[in-house]
């Protein structure tokens, strides 16, 4: 997508690295924080509204629901 926007420019693999590692991180924090919520709710499945909340709530709200 970089090479559509912008046909000279380039990443280096260690800052693919780093904003791979990134967007791990903030997926194991959203699906960690979805399935606290589902837990807390007494829920078995997380559904689009936990993943919701999950994104919405900042990380000190969701220590509430540990």
């Amino acid at each position: 997508m970089l090479k559509q926007v912008h046909p000279d420019a380039g990443v280096s693999s260690k800052a693919m690295s780093i904003m791979n590692s990134f967007v791990n991180d903030m997926f194991e924090g959203i699906a960690a924080g979805s399935s606290r919520l589902a837990h807390y709710n007494k829920r078995s499945t997380i559904t689009s509204r936990e993943i919701q909340k999950a994104v919405m709530l900042p990380q000190s709200e969701m220590v509430r629901y540990l």
